[in-house]
């Protein structure tokens, strides 16, 4: 009798595993740097299921990661793809290189990561999958550098997302013009700066702490938090002071834990959750 319920046991697993949600690595040719590079991208259980479309969470990768990293590092193993189920959405995680900040280098033509995910990524998922093709039917977050170019790419580019976040974002790119790590400072963003790499006005070019009137005139519902004992704390709390200055609507918390998967593993599902109530309230979810 026990070995019969074992059976069962196992039939009822495997049956239930292709119900799952499904990873696949979609090849994506950029024209812009003239290379492919890949994504992970989720669909929930219901997608082979159904004909209706989805909206899509774009989710980027921290500096001296790669696309699979949030599949990969998270403590939970399961914690994107359970998301993908729990809310019906897909969730792309798009090639953003070691430290791109996911912006386009004014100096070197392989860096160009604004342009590669604002008009190459979206529109080969949206060609490829059955998504909401609209502003109403993306969101767009992040860790760390991830965190800086979600803001910063939607900030530029309000027409293609309905809200943004970021988690422990690198949101003030000054920093690292501290006098103290200028080796490291020349090192990490000249191969994307080149001469203005310890230009003030080149970082504050490209730092979203300097984009308040972009997110004032976009009114774009945003999601920011950061660990009190994570070394960008500072610089995420004086982004809220300004946010909270200029009266803009947003979602600001603090948690303990410090610039860790421990901590990005417990803070995506929040940010889902409020990207889950702004997709129902504007009929895409």
């Amino acid at each position: 009798m026990k070995k019969q319920f074992l059976v069962l046991l196992l039939l009822f697993s495997i049956g239930n595993t292709s119900f799952a949600a499904k990873v696949d690595t979609l090849q994506i040719a950029s024209k812009a740097m003239n290379k492919n590079y890949s994504a992970a991208v989720v669909t929930p259980n219901s997608y082979a299921k159904g004909k209706t479309n989805y909206p899509v969470l774009y989710l980027l990768h921290g500096a001296y990661g790669h696309f699979r990293d949030w599949l990969k590092s998270t403590p939970n193993k399961n914690l994107v793809t359970d998301l993908a189920d729990q809310y019906n959405i897909i969730i792309v995680m798009p090639e953003g290189e070691t430290f791109s900040f996911y912006i386009d280098s004014p100096v070197n033509k392989e860096s160009q990561f604004e342009t590669f995910i604002t008009q190459e990524v979206i529109q080969k998922v949206d060609a490829t999958y059955r998504t909401i093709a609209t502003k109403n039917g993306r969101v767009i977050t992040g860790l760390s550098m991830g965190g800086h170019g979600a803001l910063y790419l939607s900030s530029k580019h309000p027409e293609l997302f309905c809200a943004a976040g970021s988690m422990s974002g690198a949101v003030d790119m000054n920093i690292m013009l501290n006098p103290e790590g200028i080796e490291r400072t020349k090192t990490l963003f000249g191969p994307i700066l080149g001469d203005e790499v310890l230009s003030p006005q080149a970082y504050k070019r490209y730092a979203v702490i300097d984009k308040i009137d972009l997110f004032k005139a976009n009114k774009m519902p945003l999601i920011i938090d950061c660990g009190v004992d994570d070394f960008l704390i500072e610089s995420n709390r004086e982004l809220r002071r300004r946010l909270l200055y200029n009266k803009i609507q947003h979602d600001y918390t603090e948690r303990p834990g410090a610039h860790t998967w421990e901590y990005w593993n417990n803070a995506l599902p929040y940010h889902v959750l409020f990207f889950s109530k702004i997709l129902k309230s504007n009929g895409s979810l």
